[in-house]
């Protein structure tokens, strides 16, 4: 007697589909990292982990706080009184200090410019979660939202995968250094219609990953005005808010230009978490604010699918309310962000590799259009497999961030000490230097495009690399990487 495919008869569409993107550049790169880790003794011609946006300079800031605070953790014998309190349930509201100490953060990182009310923030299980949790109450499966692209490639997981939501992208390019247009948008909203696609909201991420730039007062004012005339939602994605580290363009968040302007604040929407700006990306501290009650409400109840845990919460609120640390923190970690971001692009220009200029985010937007064989998608990909099986860096091709020009790589800066970043970046200069000898080499050549650079490190199967058979690390299982970092 035979049987049916598993798949096919007793799992759900969610678990059988492929919405999750995990298929793709941006992951496969992750598994090439995870099967080969660069180590400085152990295996030093492994891969480096360049994909990764975390922020891993300024650890020490913490844990110096919290070797002077013991009381702040109920797992120390100073803080034990607070234990029975914290394990107990708690509601899913969260714990009123720790709701205080994140708004008054929040303020703080935007220049105490604008006040957050404790009451409307929402909990979610990190960006991830919170980004999803808002788009749940925004939309309804096969509705659509707008996204300026390049952006992050796992919205399609986020925003995407569970809800049954639609992303459709808004094309910006580097004419103008990939700013959002009326035009764009436009176009964007107009195609969609086109298509019979019920646009709900606008998304966007200020500052910009990947592009590592924050929008100014104007062009926020454009957008709001934009989504307030078409009567849309407007999802501000604001987890890199404190990773600005030079003084112009400052960072503007979207909840200074609506006290600014007339629009309907019921349309707008923030997500924040701890993970980029405190480098907390295990805590799972993700925050939904929302300027509509409905939203709040309906937020709150969702919320308990994917709370903060009450110790987390707890530790937090302690460090966070710390007025004296937090102002420290913030100067020293946007001025070792600066000197790593000066350090690591200056490297690439003594090779001639230009970034987008930026001044915030983890990571540069790295142009390696010139060293393409052809101008497509498809030559992108063989550069990238070439910088990950034989470079040995794990960055991100601009392709999985749905940027419209081949060429464009994401390369993440911080999640490294300073000896990996230098080996990195002598891995890059040697690419850049073999890359202008082959060129010369072929120049003419019919079978150019069969170009491939020479490294001496060992070379992956690439069907190690892209197979979408093969389980990805960061499929989403209990033990996968990809539930610790939102990256």
């Amino acid at each position: 007697m035979g049987f049916s495919s598993p798949n096919s008869q007793l799992l759900s569409k969610i678990a059988t589909n492929e919405l999750h993107g995990e298929n793709s550049p941006y992951f496969h790169g992750w598994k090439a990292y995870d099967n080969d880790p660069f180590h400085p003794i152990q295996n030093p011609n492994g891969v480096i982990q360049m994909g990764l946006a975390e922020n891993m300079l300024s650890f020490d800031l913490i844990e110096d706080w919290i070797k002077k605070n013991p009381r702040a953790s109920i797992c120390t014998s100073e803080g034990l009184n607070k234990f029975r309190d914290i394990a107990i349930f708690q509601d899913y509201h969260g714990l009123s200090e720790f709701r205080n100490a994140v708004a008054k953060f929040m303020g703080r990182v935007r220049g105490d410019r604008v006040k957050f009310d404790p009451a409307r923030i929402v909990m979610g299980g990190g960006a991830t979660g919170a980004n999803e949790l808002i788009t749940f109450c925004l939309a309804d499966p096969g509705d659509a939202f707008l996204v300026p692209s390049p952006y992050y490639p796992a919205f399609g997981r986020d925003l995407r995968w569970r809800t049954g939501v639609q992303l459709f992208p808004v094309m910006c390019n580097s004419k103008n250094d990939f700013q959002i247009t009326v035009e764009a948008l436009e176009e964007a909203y107009e195609k969609a219609k086109q298509s019979n696609i019920k646009v709900k909201g606008l998304i966007i991420a200020n500052p910009s990953n990947p592009l590592g730039t924050v929008l100014d007062r104007e062009a926020l004012k454009t957008l709001v005005s934009f989504i307030n005339e078409k009567n849309i939602h407007l999802v501000c994605d604001e987890i890199y808010a404190a990773t600005v580290f030079s003084a112009a363009p400052n960072f503007i968040s979207v909840a200074e230009i609506i006290q600014e302007m007339d629009c309907n604040r019921d349309l707008i929407h923030i997500v924040y978490s701890m993970s980029k700006d405190m480098g907390l990306p295990g805590f799972r501290v993700g925050i939904v604010y929302s300027y509509n009650d409905a939203v709040v409400n309906c937020g709150r109840k969702m919320s308990s699918f994917g709370l903060v845990s009450s110790q987390t919460q707890h530790l937090l609120a302690s460090m966070l309310d710390d007025e004296e640390f937090v102002e420290m923190f913030l100067r020293e970690s946007a001025k070792r962000l600066s000197d790593r971001h000066k350090f690591f692009t200056m490297g690439l220009e003594q090779v001639g590799i230009s970034c987008l200029k930026s001044n915030a985010g983890l990571f540069v937007w790295m142009d390696l259009r010139s060293m393409l064989i052809e101008q497509t998608v498809e030559a992108e990909l063989e550069l990238w497999k070439i910088i990950i099986n034989q470079v040995k860096l794990n960055v991100s091709p601009g392709s999985s961030f749905q940027c419209v020009e081949p060429g464009w790589f994401r390369v993440c800066f911080a999640n490294m000490d300073d000896a990996t970043v230098e080996i990195a970046l002598k891995r890059i200069q040697m690419l850049a230097g073999q890359g202008k000898e082959k060129e010369v080499a072929v120049k003419n050549k019919p079978w150019r495009k069969n170009l491939r650079l020479s490294f001496p490190a060992r070379i992956y199967d690439e069907s190690s690399v892209m197979s979408p058979r093969l389980m990805s690390p960061h499929s989403p299982i209990p033990h996968s990487p990809l539930v610790r970092a939102r990256t």
